[in-house]
């Protein structure tokens, strides 16, 4: 995926960015994720990351603690996606609304607390250089948006299948991955897959799971 224009190229990637953990908030390269930010600690890491050249967060989940969420540092997965501050808004009610906008996956190396209690890492960005790279392999979209149809209409979700259609395969893939209401397992297995190909056969796979889950194997196709 080619970065956008204000996006770092590879060689200016930094060595070293702060990392937000967040449950099952997936960014992928090309994506756009909304947040609210409002805990002291990630007020701090966003001003951080403002007062830096590349404007870099490193998105990662934690990793699953079967419902303990008394870990103060709870094991993250060791591989995350960077995203540039691409919007940022301060609120009357002491939060910063911010937009991040995907830019490369990354392993995460050594960490470190920050003084002001956010995380930074050392990062290694080498696995994964042909995220800045535009993909421009062949991609069979039509089983995808067939199970996508049923998907949605099983869920009850509106979209615009006009805009939808018209989306390039990496926007369609990185959006669908982002949105769609998957474990925190099968999301950290959509950002680690490496292909458009390899995502794709895991959304069919996920989604075709779900249906069959939700509708006893019964599902009516049109």
């Amino acid at each position: 995926m080619a970065g956008g224009i204000f996006d770092p190229e590879f060689d200016q990637l930094p060595m070293r960015i702060p990392i937000f953990p967040l449950p099952s908030a997936l960014l992928l390269p090309g994506g756009q994720l909304p947040l609210n930010v409002f805990e002291p600690r990630y007020l701090a890491m966003v001003k951080h990351a403002l007062a830096t050249p590349t404007r870099l967060i490193g998105m990662v989940q934690p990793r699953d603690l079967a419902g303990d969420t008394t870990a103060e540092e709870p094991p993250l997965f060791e591989t995350g996606c960077a995203g540039r501050v691409s919007f940022f808004q301060e609120s009357d009610d002491g939060r910063f609304v911010i937009a991040l906008n995907g830019v490369c996956r990354f392993h995460r190396l050594d960490q470190q607390l920050d003084p002001n209690g956010f995380l930074v890492a050392d990062v290694d960005w080498r696995p994964f250089a042909n995220d800045l790279r535009m993909d421009i392999s062949a991609l069979d979209r039509d089983p995808l948006m067939d199970v996508l149809r049923r998907y949605f209409d099983l869920k009850g979700f509106e979209t615009d299948w006009t805009q939808i259609e018209n989306s390039d395969n990496h926007q369609l893939l990185a959006t669908l991955s982002m949105v769609c209401p998957f474990e925190v397992a099968e999301k950290q297995a959509l950002l680690e897959a490496d292909s458009m190909a390899s995502r794709a056969d895991l959304l069919i796979a996920m989604m075709e799971m779900a249906i069959h889950d939700e509708t006893g194997g019964n599902d009516a196709r049109h």
